[in-house]
């Protein structure tokens, strides 16, 4: 757990707790995320993620727990240190980039003279410097995000919430967003990530909380999670004769996972190729494959 009395957490959420009717979606989570910090936040459709951001933005109330915001309880006081970006663009698509840009900086405060510098500054921070009059309905998907994470930090927020930021985006725009989420964790910028890519959360973040039916499972670095499975790479394999091949594994001390069906091994050491194909000497092998630990395999076996 990140200590927040030496640190100074900017986001604080103790033991939040949140039941529509007689479901429950948040049972007891607790976060503490510090300055510079990119946290991934992941779980499956329905694991209270979306409810845990509407909780800290203010627009749902706890059953019971708290949020702290830059050391103040969240309220109104505290919207001007966070910023958020929807997982669906709230954006007005009749409107340029630059007259978006100036209504939700106006709504958050800033004077003309700031708004002005504002703006400027976020565009060329997404690269849209040159689509400043461009309309948001003729701008492609990967700018229209682009654009939502200009608005995200229009006001300059110590904490920026992003959820899903690359949905639907193809892989050079997802490779632009992420570039955009490594410059406001180096200025400094808190980042809350959620992600349905573990690929994402791998690249970008510093540590990762497994959330599943409401309730916080692990989290930790990516190190830290290694933990959960004992083994220095996994090692698919496949065989005519997968009966056999578990008998020697299990004989070599190997524990057999399924991944996407394929036959999978947690191996405790690295081996060279033919030192493994010498472990199932006798079983007809048509390939086997080396890959290291992957989050995937950390996310399938925690939330197993």
């Amino acid at each position: 757990m990140v200590s927040c009395k030496y640190m100074g957490c900017v986001l604080d959420i103790q033991n939040l707790s949140k039941a529509f009717g007689q479901r429950q979606v948040l049972t007891d989570l607790t976060l503490r995320l510090v300055p510079g910090e990119v946290y991934g936040l992941l779980g499956p459709n329905g694991a209270g993620k979306t409810t845990t951001i509407n909780l800290l933005s203010g627009l749902l109330t706890p059953d019971m727990g708290k949020v702290l915001i830059a050391g103040q309880p969240a309220s109104e006081a505290t919207k001007p240190y966070l910023g958020v970006m929807p997982q669906q663009n709230l954006l007005y698509q009749s409107l340029t980039c630059r007259e978006n840009l100036a209504f939700f900086a106006k709504i958050y405060g800033l004077q003309a003279l700031l708004r002005f510098q504002s703006i400027q500054t976020c565009l060329k921070a997404v690269n849209l410097q040159n689509r400043t009059n461009s309309i948001v309905g003729d701008l492609s998907g990967g700018m229209q995000r682009r654009l939502s994470l200009a608005v995200a930090i229009v006001h300059q927020p110590k904490l920026v919430v992003l959820d899903e930021p690359t949905t639907d985006l193809d892989i050079e725009a997802r490779y632009e967003v992420w570039e955009l989420i490594r410059q406001l964790k180096h200025q400094g910028v808190t980042v809350l990530l959620t992600t349905h890519l573990l690929d994402e959360a791998e690249r970008l973040c510093d540590r990762i909380g497994f959330l599943k039916q409401g309730t916080l499972l692990t989290q930790g670095s990516l190190a830290q999670l290694r933990s959960h499975i004992p083994a220095q790479e996994v090692v698919t394999v496949q065989t005519p004769d997968e009966a056999s091949a578990i008998t020697r594994a299990a004989d070599h001390g190997f524990t057999m996972r399924r991944y996407d069906k394929q036959l999978s091994f947690w191996v405790p050491e690295r081996f060279e190729l033919n030192e493994l194909l010498a472990k199932f000497d006798g079983i007809p092998i048509d390939s086997i494959a080396r890959t290291p630990v992957r989050l995937e395999h950390i996310y399938l076996e925690v939330t197993r």
